[in-house]
């Protein structure tokens, strides 16, 4: 047999009205293996394992138990149960009869000699001590012995959370699915349920597929972690591999602490970030540009003169188990942890091993649209209209009193219609508190401090198109914008050009 027990090929999700909640996941899951769908809120991870569940259907792709096609098989034939974060016990039942319901209803084959003495089968419930065996068993196994006949509106968060997995694990199915079981659950229990709930698993060798967007959740317990953003796999990998080697900065930003920079490659294995060149590992071409990740604890600590870079220290704040502080250079911050102590007002250096400092290829340089220039000469692009200068799609051209083209050779031209590529720089573009008074609106989506600046990605209404834009000033996610971009920002291209 083989060690895949489920695989998702290709699978898309695209809801009444367009909205595509999974494009194109690809995964398998090992037998036994602890994986964690992880990711910010309406990143698609619950929604695909409603598709893993039955519960919700693939508009394209197949999922596969144990290389069979379950895509449309309905949630009661798949050997699969789920965990709800609001748990779902019936509050007029015990605990017994919440995790005896599915036993009672279960119908499993027999076999006996009918008066004939012919062997025939057919379809019995369960002995009532069948179920009294498994459900006593169920309780063992989530250290809940001798709470039968408790009432569940009695019991504590965490201990209902338990009752809600034993209720899951009773009918001993092959995949367990958990989605954000422990959301409900404050700090302390919830920390308490994240090593019970690994522990678990290993006694129960059955696969877990666990849903949560807490970053320390998914480190603590996974085999894998499956990072999603906007419906879309960023990462697959160990807790270590995603913590040590994200593949962009968005992964990055979202596991764990992390000082994120733009950097560019100066040399073989030298990368220039806050003004400085550092030594690293990772070959890109030359001045090639990058995102330089620098997780705060690879900080190190020495004299201002012995340090690669030196800064003032402007924040410190105790953690419990490290220092948590923010080094200024020039307007760039650096977050450094530490068990040794630096008061703010000191000036210190710092140093970073070349192994790290993580650099990936920078995820965005500009923007770049397909555009159309209308009657008037403006430009068409992610759902707006701006005012741009036409005359750069044909050098040393001006416009006559009309508005049309006049080319060095004297041909006059209307650009109505005309299909052009746009581009636009990330730091060109002016993020306005209202979606009224800029040429373009939309959503903001997505948030990563980059060391000296944040950079935002705006998603328009219609089309659902991506402005990514730099900006010095915090936003917060979901807000409402709208866009200005200076006409001498915006670059167009004839595509008619391109194509030759």
């Amino acid at each position: 047999m083989s060690d895949k027990i489920i695989e998702l090929v290709g699978i898309s999700k695209e809801f009444d009205g367009g909205t595509l909640a999974v494009s194109d996941f690809n995964l398998h899951v090992n037998r036994g293996e602890f994986v964690t769908f992880l990711g910010p809120s309406g990143c698609g991870k619950t929604t695909t394992l409603r598709m893993i569940a039955g519960f919700e259907l693939p508009t394209k792709g197949k999922i596969l138990l144990d290389g069979k096609d379950i895509t449309n098989l309905p949630p009661y034939l798949r050997p699969v149960n789920t965990v709800f974060q609001r748990y779902a016990l019936f509050p007029h039942l015990n605990v017994y009869d919440n995790i005896a319901f599915g036993l009672k209803l279960k119908k499993v084959k027999t076999s006996f000699r009918d008066k004939n003495g012919n062997m025939v089968e057919r379809l019995e419930h369960l002995k009532k001590s069948e179920i009294d065996k498994k459900v006593s068993k169920a309780l063992q196994m989530v250290d809940l012995e001798e709470f039968e006949k408790r009432k569940v509106t009695t019991l504590s968060g965490g201990q209902q959370q338990r009752i809600a997995i034993a209720r899951a694990i009773v009918n001993e199915p092959e995949i367990l699915l958990l989605d954000e079981p422990l959301g409900a659950l404050d700090l302390k229990m919830r920390k308490d349920m994240q090593l019970e709930l690994k522990d678990m698993q290993r006694k129960l060798g059955i696969t877990f597929i666990y849903v949560t967007h807490d970053q320390e959740e998914a480190l603590t317990m996974s085999d894998r972690i499956v990072v999603m953003k906007d419906g879309e796999v960023q990462q697959i990998g160990t807790p270590q591999d995603i913590y040590n080697e994200p593949t962009n900065a968005f992964v990055a930003d979202f596991i764990g602490e992390s000082n994120i920079y733009n950097g560019t490659i100066v040399g073989d294995r030298k990368v220039r970030f806050i003004n400085k060149v550092f030594d690293c590992v990772d070959d890109f071409e030359i001045n090639a540009k990058v995102d330089v990740v620098v997780r705060p604890e690879d900080v190190e600590i020495v004299k201002p003169e012995e340090g690669i870079v030196s800064g003032q220290i402007v924040s410190s704040i105790f953690k419990g188990v490290h220092y948590e502080m923010i080094m200024m250079v020039g307007k760039s911050e650096v977050m450094i942890q530490s068990t040794k102590e630096v008061k703010v007002g000191d000036t210190i250096g710092i140093r970073v091993s070349p192994d790290n400092i993580h650099i990936m290829k920078r995820d965005f340089v500009s923007n770049v649209y397909d555009g159309y220039i209308d009657k008037i000469n403006k430009v068409h692009f992610a759902e707006g209209a701006f005012e741009c200068d036409v005359t750069q799609l044909y050098p040393g051209s001006h416009l006559d009193s009309e508005g049309y083209v006049i080319t060095t050779a004297g041909e006059k031209i209307d650009l109505t219609n005309v299909p052009v590529r746009v581009e636009v720089g990330l730091k060109d573009i002016e993020i306005i508190d209202n979606d009224e008074d800029g040429d373009a609106k939309g959503s903001i989506i997505s948030i990563v401090y980059k060391g000296d600046h944040y950079q935002i990605i705006i998603c328009t209404d219609e089309e659902e198109e991506e402005i990514v834009c730099d900006t010095e000033y915090l936003w917060n996610e979901n807000d409402r914008v709208s866009v200005k971009i200076p006409k001498d920002k915006i670059k167009l291209t004839l595509k008619a050009v391109e194509k030759k």
